[in-house]
């Protein structure tokens, strides 16, 4: 991939201006599901992550990385597969920050979201849209 640093930039804003309608999606699902179903948070964190992966593939398949592949459901296989590792690693941050460090889950939350954003950009630049 020989792509320009202002375009794989311009990529990552797009890629982040995705991400932050995924993050209202997220925010707005695991609100709902943790303070007004009472569901267990992890349960309602995994279902708002869920929901908001789904929006993100196709608002980058279509918009940031301008993708045409035909495989789709292969290529969402591969975004859902980058997007659970994301999971794994947004819950367990999630974990760390608010039963031992003690932190708000939402400002836990936020701060797992920032994180996984890179593993996330990162591996659907090199894996999934290639």
């Amino acid at each position: 991939m020989s792509e320009s640093i202002e375009a794989l930039l311009l990529k990552f804003l797009k890629f982040g201006l995705v991400g932050v309608s995924g993050t209202v999606i997220d925010f707005g699902i695991t609100y709902l599901a943790k303070e007004k179903l009472r569901w267990n948070k992890y349960i309602a964190n995994s279902c708002g992550f869920v929901v908001a992966v789904t929006n993100n593939y196709i608002l980058n398949r279509i918009w940031t990385f301008h993708n045409t592949d035909p495989e789709i459901g292969w290529q969402f296989s591969k975004f859902a597969v980058v997007a659970l590792g994301g999971l794994f690693l947004n819950n367990l941050i999630l974990y760390l920050l608010t039963e031992r460090a003690r932190l708000n889950f939402y400002v836990a939350k936020l701060g797992a979201t920032l994180l996984v954003v890179l593993w996330n950009f990162g591996l659907n630049y090199l894996y999934t849209f290639r």
